[in-house]
């Protein structure tokens, strides 16, 4: 059962301080409900006896300590997955922003995943093709490894990412191959540049 509070103690921006809950555990997703009907989505930092502190996801403004409804809603933030993400460009909470409809979800999974056991995994054997020799020669790439790209300012870091997501594929297999790309801290001119040649190039019909 999903209870509702009114017990907020304290709003310091992005944090809220909420008391008098009950089995609320830590990660768990919450809504709060502004008295103009208006629903804003937070997370819980941390659980002490029956107090919680919450990370907000947006702007603390216009919410009221005593009108204001926070429901806990039992679970870790979740993704809907489904085939229908591929060609499609979505923010980090996994909300479409292309304009495109939203996404009708075969299975939700939680963001934070689970722990993988090393000794069960399946031996990487899928070398993955690049196009740029220094990786394909020293620091090859295997089916379902994640390739994070470390730069500084004024290095050509995007226009190398694009090339590696747009050039990437399996060697000998004929089975689909999709490819995620995530950015973090790029600026929006650097966002549209990814966006833009993706579809140039047509790298965005096997790209989330």
């Amino acid at each position: 059962m999903i209870r509702e509070y009114k017990t907020i103690a304290e709003i310091a921006s992005p944090l809220m301080v909420v008391k008098q809950v009950e089995g609320v555990t830590y990660d768990e997703l919450g809504e709060l409900e502004l008295p103009n009907g208006e629903v804003r989505r937070c997370k819980v930092l941390e659980v002490d006896g029956d107090t919680a502190v919450v990370q907000l996801f947006e702007s603390a403004q216009g919410i009221n300590l005593a009108q204001t409804k926070v429901r806990f809603l039992g679970h870790p933030l979740e993704l809907g997955v489904s085939e229908d993400m591929l060609g499609r460009v979505f923010n980090g909470m996994g909300e479409p922003i292309d304009g495109g409809p939203a996404i009708l979800a075969d299975a939700y999974r939680d963001i934070n995943g689970l722990p993988m056991n090393p000794a069960a995994r399946a031996y990487p054997a899928e070398f993955i093709q690049t196009g740029v020799s220094t990786i394909d020669g020293l620091n090859t790439l295997v089916r379902g490894q994640k390739l994070p790209i470390f730069s500084c300012s004024g290095l050509p870091h995007a226009a190398l990412a694009a090339q590696i997501a747009r050039q990437a594929r399996v060697l000998g297999a004929d089975e689909s191959f999709a490819v995620v790309f995530a950015a973090i801290g790029i600026t929006f001119e650097e966002s549209e540049y990814f966006i833009n040649e993706f579809r140039r190039t047509g790298a965005i019909d096997r790209t989330v």
